[in-house]
């Protein structure tokens, strides 16, 4: 059974920021799928690879002035 960690702040941080799982799919220039988003929103467990995938996807899709760390979208 999957590992279940709560809505993420990763969720309430693109809703403020008026992204999408689109969004975040669509600036990625790795193989990320709007699933592997989803999970990370909604809390299911994600492995550090698919983590660091989000987080570069949310770089690309922000100005540069803003930069966050794995701690700002995840909390565990």
């Amino acid at each position: 059974m999957a590992e279940e960690h709560g809505t993420q702040p990763l969720d309430a941080l693109m809703t403020r920021l008026g992204l999408s799982n689109h969004d975040l799919v669509s600036a990625s220039k790795e193989q990320l799928t709007h699933k592997m988003v989803q999970k990370g929103r909604k809390g299911r467990y994600l492995t550090p690879n698919v983590k660091t995938k989000i987080l570069n996807a949310l770089h690309n899709a922000v100005p540069e002035d803003q930069r966050f760390a794995h701690r700002d979208l995840f909390n565990y």
